[in-house]
């Protein structure tokens, strides 16, 4: 039943956090999506768009989160 509690209380701070987060209105999180390393090509009738850096970002900080939630385990 351990392991359930620590499960428990990391989903509950992680949704704290996602509520702080959504009721800013996304000021803190404006920047994603148009990091340094994202592609954006425009051509008339065309725009591609590819978000590189906010990918890794992304990835990295799932990471980090799947590493913190295993040593909370």
């Amino acid at each position: 039943m351990r392991g359930l509690g620590t499960f428990l209380i990391g989903a509950g701070l992680v949704l704290v956090v996602l509520g702080v987060v959504f009721t800013m209105g996304g000021g803190p999180l404006s920047w994603l999506g148009r990091l340094p390393g994202d592609i954006v090509v425009e051509r008339p009738g065309m725009r591609f768009y590819f978000p590189l850096a906010t990918s890794v970002v992304l990835s990295i900080v799932v990471s980090v989160l799947a590493i913190v939630f295993r040593w909370l385990r």
